[in-house]
């Protein structure tokens, strides 16, 4: 494998990095587009996750065949790419050795994944504190549901780990990273002091059933799933500068997306990772200069999942049929998506904070049978109208959405495999898109297989935006 070398000179930004982000609520079909990408022979070298944990979910159809991803990046299912878990994600090694083995039963070759040593690990007492954490919230008997009170009602987390995961990280002498899993007696030593204190806390804030780890037991347990991940574990941050110097190619992989991201998403109804673009740096050791183009990924429409406010989230007869017809229901916890018209002011806002050098627009084909499509385009807040995303969860739960409405189009759309051959209200939509975000729209997904999408050409794309 390639290998940084310290005194390599630096080399300008390569526009043949490539990052991936979704700049909604998440959900966007990134893995789609990220193994659409990868599977191209020669274009990838290496596909990288960068945040995130096993709360996210990517599903990808490879001719009929669907995959439900969690840690391991969707580039696993394109042949001869390096599948790369970078340091910035919060790894749950149980979840990962059950991804792995599941994907090896289905024919998947998985010997071409690196897992980093620097990644923290997902701990047992980390689900059990997402978990009661949760439970308090919800149990507070304070009217948590008007947000002008300032009071944060439960966030909706997947009770997977990963924000008590990274606030170890954050805490330092708490966490337990990758490494540590192959060092038997420092792991040992270092979850007895972990233990002791976590046990103590779960005494305090459940004395009627009180959590007790087992520091001896955990280390076992975390020793054996280290022995079997051994084999991967790298040093991701020189791997990925070597590939870089040898003038190869890297696709970066977000998971959640921009509107989660925990500084400048919807706080305090977000992930606890960097899940906008701004995270591969610190979640990778690549310089962000290196990448030359970045795809913001966008649904035809909004959706979210959790807790947190949504302007455009609807409650009627219109979010479940796009509920129906879009699948929205998560790949991760299975559980129904919250549905709505697409908030370009959020897409604008998120676009600027990604940096998006361009947009993937899927799920387009859902929305086919409505006579009108709606976008919101403003807010109408108490200090009036703004076309500004308001990135505090509580100001937002305050605005209304301002709508511009645009006719529908009845055609099923999902044999159509040039924009050209889109209805013409299809069309429309999309421009209207790209004109109010100020970024062209690439490529669209027409359906859930790879092959169901439709490519534009870049200067066509980019029309009327100078």
């Amino acid at each position: 494998m390639s290998q940084f070398s310290d005194q390599a000179p630096q080399r300008p930004p390569n526009p043949r990095h490539t990052a991936v982000v979704g700049l909604q609520w998440g959900d966007e079909g990134k893995g789609k587009l990220v193994d659409r990408l990868a599977g191209t022979p020669g274009v990838f070298d290496a596909v990288v996750r960068y945040n995130g944990g096993a709360n996210a979910g990517h599903s990808v159809v490879v001719e009929g065949v669907r995959y439900a991803l969690h840690l391991v990046p969707s580039g696993i299912l394109a042949p001869g790419s390096l599948a790369v878990i970078g340091n910035g994600v919060v790894v749950d090694p149980e979840r990962l050795i059950e991804e792995i083995d599941g994907l090896s039963a289905r024919g998947v070759d998985t010997s071409s994944l690196v897992l980093s040593s620097r990644a923290h690990v997902v701990m047992p007492y980390h689900k059990a504190e997402d978990g009661l954490r949760e439970e308090l919230l919800q149990a507070s008997p304070v009217d948590a549901s008007s947000p002008s009170k300032n009071v944060i009602a439960a966030i909706g987390t997947t009770r997977r780990g990963i924000g008590p995961a990274y606030a170890d990280k954050v805490q330092r002498a708490t966490a337990i990273r990758v490494g540590d899993m192959l060092r038997p007696e420092l792991l040992r030593s270092k979850l007895d002091m972990i233990c002791g204190l976590k046990n103590s806390v779960f005494r305090a804030l459940h004395p009627d059933e009180p959590e007790v780890f087992d520091a001896g037991a955990i280390a076992e347990r975390m020793g054996e799933l280290g022995r079997r991940l051994r084999p991967m574990i790298k040093d991701t941050a020189y791997l990925l500068n070597g590939l870089d110097q040898e003038g190869k190619t890297i696709l970066f992989e977000g998971a959640n997306a921009t509107m989660l991201d925990v500084d400048h998403g919807t706080f305090p109804y977000v992930t606890s990772s960097n899940a906008s673009s701004l995270g591969i740096g610190p979640g990778t050791g690549v310089p962000p200069q290196k990448i030359g183009r970045v795809i913001g990924v966008v649904k035809a429409y909004s959706t979210r999942v959790g807790g947190g406010p949504m302007p455009t989230e609807l409650h009627d007869a219109t979010a479940d049929r796009i509920r129906e017809r879009g699948r929205e229901f998560g790949t991760t916890t299975g559980r129904p998506r919250r549905v709505g018209w697409i908030d370009l002011v959020a897409l604008r806002y998120a676009a600027i904070v990604s940096g998006a050098t361009e947009l993937g627009l899927t799920l387009l084909d859902v929305l086919a049978g409505f006579d009108e499509l709606r976008l919101c385009t403003a807010y109408a807040t108490p200090e009036g109208r703004t076309e500004r995303f308001l990135p505090d969860g509580f100001e937002l739960a305050e605005a209304e959405p301002i709508y511009e409405t645009m006719p529908g189009f009845c055609e099923e759309i999902t044999g159509v495999r040039s924009f050209d051959d889109l209805p013409g209200p299809a069309c429309r939509y999309v421009e209207r898109i790209e004109s109010f975000v100020g970024v062209p729209v690439r490529t669209i997904g027409v359906g859930p297989d790879r092959e169901q999408t439709i490519e534009r050409d870049a200067t066509v794309a980019a029309g009327g935006l100078a």
